[in-house]
């Protein structure tokens, strides 16, 4: 997917005055919101969102987790067009890891913290997967201050695509700092019922 696909405001949320910014808004505070509901009930780890409220939506997908090795509730999904197969970083990044030799502890636990972070962001949708991994390795080098280049080179990969990644997600972090409950309230507001 590209990425203008994944930021489409449904019409009936368009209707309600939500805007790109607040659209982000709610799925990034839905995804925290999931993200300590799972680790509450210790869980491992689109519609408009006027036509199905995001709270509602949340539980229901914890209950799916929940029951997805029940056939039935894959038939209701699978008839409401939901696409359920996603790949996630984690895979490559293991082995990515092991391949690079990274034995600093204090640079795998970043990296896989950044990893995690990216599934309150859209870029699953949109980057291949093994190229997130990467992109989290890149930002926990620098950070950390360890040189890895050499390895980066010997995979051949462009690391422009790499980089550009990297750069999503630190403007993430950027943009996460300017996140308010005032903003978050607001984008709500214009999904509750008008008389």
């Amino acid at each position: 997917m590209e990425q203008e696909e994944v930021d489409v405001v449904h019409p009936l949320d368009k209707e309600r005055g939500i805007s790109v910014e607040d659209f982000k808004l709610i799925k990034f505070h839905m995804s925290n919101h999931m993200i300590k509901l799972a680790q509450h009930i210790k869980v491992r780890q689109r519609k408009s969102m006027v036509e199905f409220e995001p709270r509602l939506v949340a539980l229901a997908c914890m209950y799916l987790a929940s029951k997805a090795e029940e056939s039935i509730g894959m038939k209701v999904l699978e008839a409401l067009n939901y696409y359920l197969v996603v790949f996630h970083p984690y895979h490559s990044l293991s082995e990515f890891l092991q391949d690079a030799a990274i034995n600093d502890v204090n640079m795998n636990q970043i990296t896989w913290g950044i990893v995690n972070d990216t599934y309150t962001m859209d870029l699953i949708l949109v980057h291949p997967p093994y190229r997130i991994a990467l992109a989290c390795i890149y930002i926990a080098s620098v950070h950390t201050e360890k040189d890895i280049t050499a390895w980066f080179e010997d995979l051949h990969e462009d690391m422009n695509l790499v980089k550009n990644i990297a750069m999503e997600i630190l403007d993430f972090y950027e943009n996460y700092r300017s996140i308010t409950e005032e903003k978050v309230n607001s984008a709500f507001s214009k999904l509750a019922l008008k008389p």
